[in-house]
């Protein structure tokens, strides 16, 4: 390797850092929002209010059949951690 090539492979640090605290600083807040939307929205219901628990919930409703995935009846507005069933 020839020294253009080792410069160009340096590390700049404090690119780097700005890079690491910008993308901290991203995920931070995609975190804080799943929070806060977690407090009145099913953490199971996907985009198209199908439900992606692996487990009973008295919220799943079949309407497609029982080999497709479960739409999810639950209004936004409730609590659901006590809606899954113990399995």
């Amino acid at each position: 390797m020839d020294t253009d090539e080792q410069s160009e492979n340096k590390l700049d640090k404090t690119r780097y850092m700005a890079s690491m605290a910008r993308l901290e600083g991203i995920y931070r807040n995609i975190s804080d929002s799943a929070v806060v939307v977690s407090t009145w929205r099913c953490p199971y219901k996907d985009v198209r209010d199908h439900c992606t628990a692996r487990f009973g919930c008295r919220n799943q409703s079949f309407v497609d059949g029982p080999d497709k995935p479960a739409m999810c009846t639950g209004s936004d507005a409730l609590d659901y951690r006590d809606a899954w069933k113990d399995s």
